[in-house]
């Protein structure tokens, strides 16, 4: 490419010493020399492509708004797309567009229309829009497909069948999971739900399929299907990596499995093993700490339950509360309170099953229901310790309630989680556990009701056609349909054309104040203390949800799949 850097000087875009300098970069970097020169800023990108279209007489394209189909892609080996530095983009017919660099170079041209047996039609870009672009499509992590390729003799002649599969050697299961392609497999399946920012992997054995499905954002997408005939291989593997019993089939099992990546990197993933009818079901949590978001004013608070919250745990004594369901943000709730609330001066202890994060300074307590250390058993000693702040992974029966309870009435500030629907029916569930009225409105200082939304992606966020009725039955008013413009995702690479990438927490804070307090020792139904609580001007959420379709953060049909009406 020392040509470009000709044309460039010749036609007074750089200067002979910043090609120099460029060349000198790329030599020293093992970069190009159009990449070298765009990193020094001595050419922009686009200016670059825009040149090089002028010169050549051909037409430029911009490779960020373009979606390559895989099947295009395949056509092109990466080591010649490297070698050449040009990416196929479309075909039509008998012809291939190719995006290159340098069009001038024959006998690129000549081995990609040998290569591909298709005519090559040359179209411009730069080489750092062109090096991305390979990055981007190349790199997209393990080919799920061709590992599945590679499974060749060694076990295509191994069927296990579920009728003798509780007589399986355990020395031929091990011997299966150390296979080089299960091997292979089972660490491309982990590395690619970390390149595609999946909170969870499924990986369910049925009577004549197997799928592995990864968690997206909350939503579950099909990922692959290995052979039937990989189902015991793989599930061994992965149960040998988690350190679990690959004998034990019948019952379930918790593991978990440290991955490295890289020098600085470690990713955690929780492992839960499940007997099914048809093989064992496995479920990993992926738990990256680096994504652990501990900043309050970041998680999707407004200003008001923000407020609210925080006075909350600013108090010395009283019960927080965080409810909602599975997968809903809770522990990440409760862990930024912690990471506020810890200092040098404050004793922090936290008893939780399991325990998802380490964080410095707070004493965490791994729960083992089988020798007997439960919440409860935990809470006991947690009060022998001298303790100012404690926090409960979940309250599930009453000992620990009333234990919580009491601690809280006892000078201690007390965080724990409860699986209900909403702030107003916690009161309900605590009462229903048996924990008294007057104990309930003495301790409790706050209730908080949370769920995850996914986030418009930001990369093709555009306006959405507005419907005023089905906004108008969402629930928004008049004023407030007056001054919304739905957003909507159009789809983009970035986001998997799923028009989300991301989640934002919608949050229900409710502050227990003497109305509520009044109507709990009345003993009001949830309904009736939810009337109150929205009399009383407190966002529910799916107020707190329209919030976020007005602030473009969310969709209506977003809102409508995780919130219900008030």
């Amino acid at each position: 490419m020392s040509r470009l850097g000709e044309l460039l000087v010749r036609e007074k875009m750089i200067s002979l010493q910043q090609l120099e300098d460029a060349q000198e970069d790329a030599k020293r970097s093992g970069r190009r020399l159009g990449v070298a020169l765009s990193q020094l800023g001595y050419v922009a990108d686009a200016d670059l492509t825009q040149f090089l279209a002028t010169q050549y007489s051909l037409p430029s394209i911009n490779l960020k708004d373009f979606d390559i189909e895989p099947d295009v892609l395949k056509l092109v080996p990466k080591t010649v797309a490297i070698k050449h530095m040009v990416i196929p983009v479309n075909r039509a017919g008998a012809t291939l567009i190719v995006a290159m660099s340098d069009p001038s170079n024959i006998f690129a041209i000549d081995e990609l229309k040998f290569l591909t047996q298709y005519n090559i039609e040359p179209v411009v870009a730069s080489e750092g829009a062109i090096d991305e672009a390979i990055e981007r499509y190349y790199n997209k992590g393990p080919d799920l497909s061709e590992m599945l390729e590679e499974f060749g003799t060694g076990l295509d002649d191994v069927d296990f069948e579920m009728s003798g599969g509780e007589d399986m050697n355990v020395v031929d299961l091990e011997d299966q999971a150390g296979e080089a392609p299960v091997v292979k497999l089972c660490n491309a399946i982990l590395l690619s739900a970390i390149k595609k920012g999946a909170s969870d992997i499924h990986i369910e054995p049925y009577e004549k399929s197997f799928r592995v499905r990864f968690r997206i954002d909350g939503i579950l997408h099909e990922e692959m299907r290995p052979p039937l005939r990989m189902r015991n291989a793989m599930t061994s593997r992965l149960k040998i990596m988690s350190s679990l019993d690959i004998a034990e089939r019948r019952l379930p099992q918790d593991g978990r499995i440290k991955l490295k990546i890289g020098k600085n990197k470690e990713m955690d993933f929780r492992v839960s093993v499940l007997p099914g009818l048809f093989g064992e079901k496995i479920v990993l949590r992926l738990l990256d700490k680096s994504n652990l978001q501990l900043d309050m004013t970041k998680l999707g608070f407004e200003e008001g339950p923000l407020k609210h919250f925080q006075e909350a745990i600013a108090k010395p004594y009283g019960m927080v509360l965080v409810t909602g369901p599975t997968g809903s943000g809770k522990t990440t709730t409760l862990y930024s309170g912690l990471s506020e609330l810890n200092k040098i001066t404050t004793n922090i202890s936290t008893a939780e099953d399991p325990v998802e994060f380490n964080l410095e300074g707070i004493n965490q307590v791994q729960m083992h229901e089988e020798i007997g250390l439960n919440f409860a058993a935990a809470l006991r000693s947690f009060l022998r310790q001298d303790p100012d702040i404690i926090m409960v992974g979940e309250i599930r029966d009453f000992e620990t309630a009333e234990i919580a309870v009491k601690a809280a009435l006892t000078g201690h500030l007390v965080l724990s989680t409860l699986h209900t629907n909403d702030a107003p029916s916690t009161v309900s569930r605590l009462l229903n556990m048996g924990v008294e009225p007057f104990l309930v409105t003495a301790s409790v200082n706050v209730i908080v009701a949370q769920r995850l939304a996914r986030r418009i992606c930001g990369e093709c966020k555009a306006p959405a056609e507005k419907h005023p009725e089905a906004l108008a039955k969402l629930g928004m008013t008049e004023e407030q349909l007056s001054r919304v413009q739905p957003m909507h995702g159009a789809g983009c690479n970035t986001c998997g054309d799923t028009g989300y990438k991301g989640r934002v927490a919608l949050y229900e804070v409710m502050p227990f104040t003497e109305e509520l307090k009044e109507l709990t020792l009345q003993g009001a139904s949830a309904a009736e203390i939810k009337a109150e609580m929205i009399q009383l001007g407190i966002p529910s959420l799916r107020m707190a949800g329209i919030n976020k379709i007005i602030e473009g953060v969310t969709t209506p049909e977003e809102i409508l799949r995780c919130t219900v009406d008030d």
